[in-house]
């Protein structure tokens, strides 16, 4: 069975899952000590507190690709980053904003494009054990649609979280900096991300077929 099938078999050196597991979590820890807002570090590692320890419980009955592995872990750490500072202050989104005169920070369009990009192929090998018995328009559809839906889920959950929590935590999580249609340009640029995660998984399929 193919490498990128992304079936619950062994898939030889376990190092790769090991060692992404272990810079993640020194990381984590390492910007959880002192957050720049605790209340909004907790609301945006809600998820974090669940996917992560699922994945690692979950990791005999079934692996991830290597490069899976690898992408999660990216886009966790670019995450990570934004729940330390908040998305809106993120320095290296600061100092992108003063170079070039922009209106706002846009760190979190970066991670919500990333999100796109990076977790199309973890998403795909979770919903799609056996992604080489679909046709091509197939396999690109349903895993850019499983992308776009988590892309909603998320905006959708964050609002509902936002609005229960405390009023300052929830306006720090939730990250408009005053765009009214914030939410709408985080899904379309998430999926974006997916299209072109889509096209080079396509791409990649054709060529090791």
């Amino acid at each position: 069975m193919s490498r990128a099938s992304g079936a619950p078999l062994a898939r030889g050196s376990h190092t790769v899952p090991a060692l992404c597991l272990a810079i993640f979590t020194v990381l984590w820890i390492a910007l959880g000590i002192r957050p720049r807002y605790r209340e909004d570090w907790v609301l945006e590692n809600l998820q974090t507190f669940v996917a992560v320890p699922v994945a690692v419980l979950s990791y005999r009955r079934f692996r991830f690709s290597n490069q899976a592995y690898i992408q999660a872990t990216i886009f966790l750490v670019l995450h990570t980053i934004g729940s330390h500072y908040t998305y809106s202050e993120v320095p290296l989104g600061a100092w992108v904003q003063s170079v070039f005169g922009l209106a706002r920070n846009h760190y979190d369009r970066v991670v919500h494009f990333c999100f796109g990009l990076l977790m199309l192929r973890p998403v795909r090998e979770l919903a799609i054990r056996r992604p080489e018995t679909l046709g091509g328009v197939a396999r690109f559809y349903l895993s850019f649609a499983a992308v776009a839906f988590w892309s909603v889920f998320y905006e959708i959950t964050e609002s509902i979280v936002a609005a229960i929590a405390d009023p300052a935590a929830g306006i720090a999580y939730l990250g408009t900096q005053g765009d009214v249609w914030d939410a709408q340009k985080d899904m379309g640029i998430a999926c974006l991300g997916g299209l072109l995660a889509a096209a080079f998984d396509a791409w990649q399929l054709r060529m090791q077929r």
